[in-house]
């Protein structure tokens, strides 16, 4: 059994215990030793993703530049903001003119944040939303029904990493809808997917690791005990969300690796959408 599988057939509370277990010795050498940066959190807290916190956060506003066109005097939001992985490189870049909003489920990202972002940086806000995912908590409402706790039209950029990839149908639909609503007209959303193109399925039938077996039509999953864990969507099921429930311009898609394509072509694990409103 996979570490992944392992962690996905823990209870849900448990999965962070497990998690600050498991890093503990190194969080606390490098608390010992300072060998952490300042912005960046104790691998233990760090509930979203693995690999290099600060590098990958980069990363993504990076792509967020050259995918969207993001500007430094931009309103932005955040949404499963985590515990700041998108905030912290964006400290350097969005400049006094601009904005940045974020919000998660997760308590203990938004305290984090909170404590070391927004006490140094006046412009950067970050909210608690209360809803229910059973990969995270089980506690809260439904994010079929949640509201953004926003304004309409009042954000320039809005962006989603791995947040759709872990959002069963109605939750999907529900978000992409609020995102038109908070976006202002011309503004952009930058979203990561695991997408089911053809392409895709016929390599995925080949794959031993990385995959989707639970298939619901339109949508498949990785875990059918744990919902959220990982979802695959087809890709005309997206189009027709994008496109005709809602009133989204597709302006870039790229495709990512993680189904099996070339690296070389595909340089970026997840597929990447910026739709604009």
């Amino acid at each position: 059994m996979s570490i992944r599988k392992i962690y996905y057939a823990l209870p849900t509370k448990l999965r962070l215990v497990a998690r600050r277990v498991f890093y503990w010795p190194l969080d606390t050498w490098e608390s010992i030793t300072g060998k952490r940066d300042k912005l960046c959190p104790p691998r233990g807290l760090t509930f979203i993703g693995s690999g290099d916190f600060i590098a990958q956060g980069k990363k993504v506003v990076t792509q967020m530049r050259q995918y969207g066109d993001l500007q430094p005097h931009h309103s932005i939001l955040d949404v499963g903001c985590g515990i700041g992985r998108v905030a912290v490189p964006l400290t350097d870049y969005i400049s006094n003119e601009g904005s940045y909003h974020g919000f998660d489920i997760m308590q203990q990202g938004i305290d984090w944040c909170k404590k070391n972002i927004s006490s140094k940086y006046s412009n950067f806000y970050f909210k608690h939303a209360s809803l229910q995912n059973d990969l995270y908590t089980l506690e809260g409402k439904d994010a079929a029904q949640f509201k953004f706790p926003y304004k309409d039209d009042c954000f320039d950029f809005v962006v989603l990493n791995s947040v759709f990839t872990h959002m069963i149908p109605s939750q999907f639909e529900n978000y992409l809808s609020e995102i038109y609503r908070v976006l202002k007209f011309g503004g952009r959303c930058y979203a990561t997917f695991f997408i089911l193109t053809e392409e895709s399925e016929k390599l995925l039938e080949k794959s031993e690791g990385f995959n989707f077996p639970h298939d619901y039509g339109f949508y498949r999953l990785m875990d059918d005990k744990v919902q959220s864990a990982n979802i695959a969507f087809k890709e005309d099921y997206l189009t027709q969300q994008f496109t005709e429930t809602n009133r989204f311009k597709i302006h870039h898609t790229q495709y990512g690796y993680w189904g099996g394509r070339d690296k070389v072509q595909s340089p970026e694990f997840q597929d990447i959408v910026i739709l604009e409103k």
